[in-house]
């Protein structure tokens, strides 16, 4: 039976192209919202016995999450087969350890929620840092799609003598791979954060790769912070003008404008932005292809 594909007001070019490559068909859900903040949601196709795919950009979670689990619990309630989320950015990833008494456990809490709602889930490079698997959070079945080789092939078409660097700890899993599969020499350095806006980076001596161009990963740019305390450094050590390739771009505030005084940005479409130059839509489709066969 063809799959229904719901786009839940998320990028309509990804959307459809998902839609096309799995020959599934697009459904129509219908999204309001009343004058007094609640939503209104109604689903226009016939989903009994079908699976359903629910595509849904989520940057911007907290608007997103009911309107997501309103039409998961209506399309169950009208008889969908399997439900699968196709989520480009998972959030709420990053608070995964209480650092003071009484926090919450943010990233446990909304896995338990989309656990509920989903039989699976789809996803790309989701922000793991203590936790070594989604399976640790999530009690559904979930395929992470990775950006590494998409982004060593933008790399090795666009950048001459690429020096690869992490800028901190975290984005060490991406760098190394990315620099294996383009041939690359990386660097991963030293992070201390001390606020959302209070960052400390190392910086070694960059004198032998002065000929190199700096091309720095990371899976998210939020306020920029991290990207701009390597960019300075970088810059006065006497390299070219940098780029900067972030997984998933957040850029909260004016974080992307000071980011594009420093450096060439850029992100993969998992959230739609101006600075989308790597396409995810063939890996991400591959990887709902091997759910739905299951």
């Amino acid at each position: 039976m063809i799959p229904l594909l719901f786009n839940l007001a998320s990028d309509a070019a990804l959307g459809s192209r998902l839609a096309r490559q799995l020959d599934a068909e697009s459904g129509e859900l219908e999204q309001h919202r009343f004058p007094d903040g609640e939503t209104y949601l109604r689903i226009h196709n016939g989903c009994q016995g079908r699976d359903c795919l629910l595509f849904c950009n989520l940057n911007d979670p907290d608007a997103k999450l009911l309107p997501l689990l309103f039409a998961a619990a209506t399309l169950r309630d009208l008889g969908a087969a399997r439900l699968l989320l196709v989520a480009p950015y998972l959030p709420y990833m990053r608070q995964d350890i209480r650092f003071n008494p009484g926090e919450c456990l943010t990233s446990a809490i909304f896995a338990d929620l989309l656990s509920n709602a989903f039989d699976g889930l789809v996803t790309l490079d989701p922000h793991l840092h203590r936790y070594a698997s989604l399976d640790e959070i999530y009690r559904l079945s979930s395929l992470v799609v990775p950006s590494a080789p998409l982004i060593a092939d933008w790399v090795v078409r666009h950048v001459e003598k690429p020096l690869l660097i992490g800028p901190d700890s975290e984005s060490e899993q991406w760098v190394s791979e990315v620099a294996s599969l383009a041939a690359a020499p990386s660097l991963v350095l030293d992070k201390q954060r001390h606020g959302d806006f209070d960052v400390d980076i190392a910086i070694p001596d960059m004198d032998a790769w002065r000929d190199h161009r700096p091309v720095l990963i990371d899976d998210i740019a939020s306020s920029g912070r991290t990207l701009l305390g390597v960019l300075g450094p970088l810059r006065e050590a006497g390299l070219p003008r940098a780029t900067c390739i972030a997984v998933h771009g957040l850029f909260a505030g004016d974080a992307y404008e000071q980011l594009q005084r420093h450096a060439d940005i850029l992100t993969t479409n998992t959230v739609p932005h101006p600075s989308n130059a790597i396409c995810i839509a063939d890996a991400l489709a591959e990887a709902c292809r091997q759910w739905l066969a299951h």
